[in-house]
């Protein structure tokens, strides 16, 4: 049976002798494990590169974190200069880390800043010189967030690093800060023998802020040494991590008794916090140190891999290569065998002669006739089940089309309705959302419940009808806990969290979402959850960007996450806009593989800033799409305006 659709490949097929044909087909078969073999390289090259990147920015911050010990240390009490001398080298050490680093770091910039700062110690009188200490602490501050967000520090994706760095990067900088002030408010309370009502309200809120960075390390360090599978964090750093955190206990009960002037009780203060300053440093090192084990173990794990699968796939090329050739040869000797067997048929010999040649070979050359037979009413079989196979795929396909089409329909039936914002007092608001595919994953809603306003915005990861249905779930969750009166952000989020984390598990789903909620009332917007930055653009169009981060934490991801909620308050005056979005729109690319951009955006908002709701979000939409232009949307845009009156 000679089908159409393989007369091309027949056709060059006898026109190819063996060798040839199991060349060709040697290659077909060789190109997707190449070409699989390269993605996977790619990808470990990648996951090196990004954990290579990281340990660029542990290996920066440590001359910084000399400096920055420096720059506390001997910030003057009063407006004499300090005494020590100025040591030049701890400059130099991170001037030639900076030099090596910048081209992965891109530091310089920020560097010079500082290093200004540094040489005006040597230039300033004896007035200035005190501020001129606190403007290095401050540059030294900016290039330790700069060199975190550059090096991918704050996007670490295991939790015992990524605890490692939070603890590095944000929670004992800040705990050194304290404690310096805490030293120049004791020094100085103790040469005047006398302590003023405000120098007694900020060491109670300093000894807040170590108690509660204090156990925010805690919590965070003993989350590393339990997700560590190399198991070394706990024993590193357990011991360490105790006598520092007993220290700081120590020193905040101590600053809570600072009621008078007490000599003897101020020279306690100051050993303590002295040797908590040191110990934090200590400790500092010794968590960079545990940092950079991981991460170079990480290192050396994919290269390990990235050996292991190119051995593995040389390995099975060669075996391929070798059993195509002995294919090959065995093909050709029955070849042979029966070229003889035709040319004796053909020349006339005796059937005795005939019989006596037998086949060296099992294989089917042998009943090439017969087995080709069989064979052609086996594809005619085939064929027909397979046409019956295309027919009901072509069934499912207009089935799951149309529930695809139905999921569409009742996820826009479940956004708010322009008549339903109208009915808010004092807020104008304005929506906007649409999916990459039939079905996205973004989320936003808001609900009024009395006088009570709650909106919110949730981007679920991916999109589709797996993520639709997550989004609908948030929804309905939503509605159900502001029906029932619920107003702590607290229990709130984690009670939603904990309904979604059972649904996502029972589904064997690896999705989770970001997600704000704010509660308006009177003018006052409070916020809590994991989402975008929130874009607020005042009347007079200055534009405060608040990012969410510490506000929450992803859902779905975790069972409980109430630890990691926290609330941030904003107070909108007539004419002040408020503005939520999703990724989609601000990492949009253009056909030049561009972003769109949380610049663009806060400049369109703030161009339209006299416009109604309404027409701020027409505008930023059509900015958007003129930004995309052809380019292939991949991901859902959800856009909220809200705008005082």
């Amino acid at each position: 049976m000679n089908l159409p659709l393989f007369r091309p490949a027949i056709a060059l097929m006898n026109r190819l002798k063996y060798p040839q044909k199991f060349a060709l087909i040697s290659l077909v078969f060789a190109m997707p494990l190449i070409l699989a073999m390269y993605l996977l390289l790619s990808e470990i090259n990648s996951r090196i590169d990004f954990a290579q990147q990281e340990l660029y920015g542990s290996q920066y911050l440590r001359p910084l974190s000399k400096l920055w010990q420096y720059a506390l240390s001997n910030q003057p009490v009063s407006q004499i200069r300090s005494s020590d001398p100025i040591d030049d080298r701890l400059l130099q050490d991170l001037a030639n880390r900076d030099r090596n680093l910048d081209e992965k770091l891109r530091s310089t910039e920020k560097f010079k800043l500082l290093e200004q700062s540094w040489q005006n110690l040597h230039r300033q009188d004896n007035p200035k010189n005190r501020e001129v200490y606190r403007q290095l602490s401050d540059r030294i501050e900016k290039l330790r967030a700069h060199v975190g967000d550059t090096s991918n520090l704050i996007l670490d994706p295991d939790l015992d690093t990524y605890y490692l760095m939070d603890s590095s990067l944000l929670k004992l900088p800040t705990m050194q800060k304290a404690l310096a002030e805490v030293k120049l408010m004791s020094l100085k309370i103790g040469d005047r023998r006398q302590i003023t009502p405000e120098e007694r309200g900020r060491l109670i809120e300093l000894s807040g802020l170590l108690k509660e960075q204090a156990s925010d390390l805690s919590r965070n360090l003993n989350t590393a040494f339990t997700n560590n599978p190399a198991s070394n964090l706990r024993a590193k750093l357990s011991r360490p991590l105790k006598l520092f955190l007993d220290n700081s206990q120590q020193l905040s009960d101590v600053l809570d008794e600072l009621t008078e002037p007490n000599t003897q009780l101020f020279a306690s203060t100051s050993v303590l916090v002295k040797t908590n300053f040191d110990q934090s440093f200590a400790l500092w090192d010794q968590i960079v140190d545990e940092l950079d084990f991981l991460l170079q173990r990480r290192i050396d794990g994919f290269r390990q891999r990235q050996l292991f699968g190119s051995i593995f796939v040389l390995i099975t090329l060669l075996v391929v290569v070798y059993l195509f050739i002995a294919f090959y040869l065995a093909v050709m000797k029955t070849v042979q065998d029966l070229d003889v067997v035709a040319k004796r048929m053909t020349s006339g010999a005796a059937d005795e002669e005939i019989q006596n040649i037998t086949l060296d070979t099992q294989d089917e050359l042998g009943q090439v006739v017969e087995s080709f037979n069989r064979i052609a009413t086996a594809l005619v079989s085939a064929s027909l089940e397979i046409n019956l196979l295309n027919e009901r795929l072509k069934v499912d396909n207009l089935r799951m089309s149309s529930e695809l089409g139905i999921s569409h329909e009742l996820q826009q039936m479940l956004l708010p309705r322009e008549e339903e914002l109208k009915k808010i007092k004092n807020l104008d608001i304005a929506g906007f959302m649409e999916p990459a595919t039939e079905v996205g994953g973004d989320y936003y809603d808001v609900l009024m419940v009395g006088d009570r306003v709650k909106i919110g915005i949730g981007d679920v990861t991916g999109h589709g009808l797996e993520s639709s249905a997550i989004m609908i779930m948030v929804q309905t969750a939503v509605r159900t806990l502001l029906i029932h009166n619920e107003t702590d952000p607290v229990k709130f989020l984690n009670t939603l969290n904990r309904t979604i984390y059972d649904n996502v598990q029972r589904m064997n789903s690896d999705k989770n979402l970001s997600l704000a909620l704010l509660d308006y009332h009177d003018g006052k917007l409070t916020l809590s959850g994991q989402h975008e930055e929130m874009i607020i653009v005042r009347a007079n169009g200055t534009v405060e960007r608040l990012d969410t981060i510490d506000l929450g934490f992803p859902i779905g991801l975790e069972a409980d996450i109430a630890g990691f909620i926290d609330r941030a308050h904003v107070q909108l005056n007539a004419g002040d806009v408020v503005v939520l979005y999703t990724d989609g729109i601000t990492e949009a690319d253009n056909m030049r593989q561009e972003q769109y951009g949380l610049d663009r955006l806060c400049e369109i908002i703030s161009q339209n800033i006299q416009k109604t709701s309404a027409e701020i979000r027409q505008a930023v939409i059509q900015d958007v799409r003129s930004h995309i232009g052809e380019q292939r949307v991949y991901d859902d845009i959800t856009l909220v305006v809200m705008k005082q009156k």
